[in-house]
Formats: structure tokens, sequence, C-alpha cells
């Protein structure tokens, strides 16, 4: 009888220990209300390096001055069509924020600098309700 009170604790022991693994293994994630506005684009070929450098860090320049904007990316690590070259995203904190964005003296300061440079781009924004 002890024997099977052992066998018995040592077996719920390790359905115990098995389920909580299962528990955290599971994968967790987020749905944000943020706004992700991502750009994909191709630089003109007269574009030179220090151009596309100074673009990009426009966008530091506008995540520090205007309200709403909460992250940005400047590393491009893949981008579709091939044959573009560079993109970029910047999180807003709402939907409201980023509409404000597009019409913020700094954005249209920047669109000074960047369009000139700018061949083509594809632009989405992404968001949950």
């Amino acid at each position: 009888m002890a024997r099977m009170v052992r066998t018995l604790g040592a077996g719920l022991c390790l359905a115990a220990v098995f389920f909580a693994g299962v528990a955290v293994g599971q994968q967790k994630y987020g749905e944000p209300k943020t706004v992700l506005h991502v750009v994909a684009l191709k630089w003109t070929p007269e574009a030179t390096d220090g151009q596309k450098q100074r673009a990009l860090d426009g966008i530091k320049d506008m995540a520090a001055t205007i309200p709403g904007i909460k992250n940005i990316w400047l590393k491009t690590d893949r981008v579709q069509p091939r044959e573009y070259s560079a993109a970029f995203a910047i999180e807003f904190e709402s939907r409201e924020a980023a509409d404000a964005y597009a019409e913020d003296p700094a954005h249209e300061q920047w669109y000074q600098v960047y369009l000139p440079l700018r061949a083509e781009s594809r632009s989405l924004q992404v968001t949950n309700p």
C-alpha cells in the first residue's frame, strides 16, 4: 500500500512538473493599440551615403520633438521588393498622434531633406482594434 501511494505521488509530481512546463513555455504576445508606420524606399541614384544618413538622422530629430512618437526603427534588415534599398518605421502612441505627425512643422522640414533623395516608397500603417 505504501509503495502504491509513493508511486501515485511520484506520478502526480511528474504530471505537475510537465503541465507547469507547458504553461511556462507557451508563447506570450500582445496586441498593442499603438500605430506602426512602416516605409520601404528606394533612394535616387544621385543620393550620397551622407545624404541618406542625414535623412535617417532626421527621423531621430522628429522623434525627439514631435509628441506621440514612441519608438523608431532605422536599420534596414530586409526589404521587399528587392530593388528597394532601405526601410524605417515609426511607432505612434495613438491614431491621433500619427495624424498630427503628418501635419507637424518638424515633419514638413524633414520632408524637404527626404523627398529629393527618395525615388520611390511604399508605406503602410498598422494597428490593433
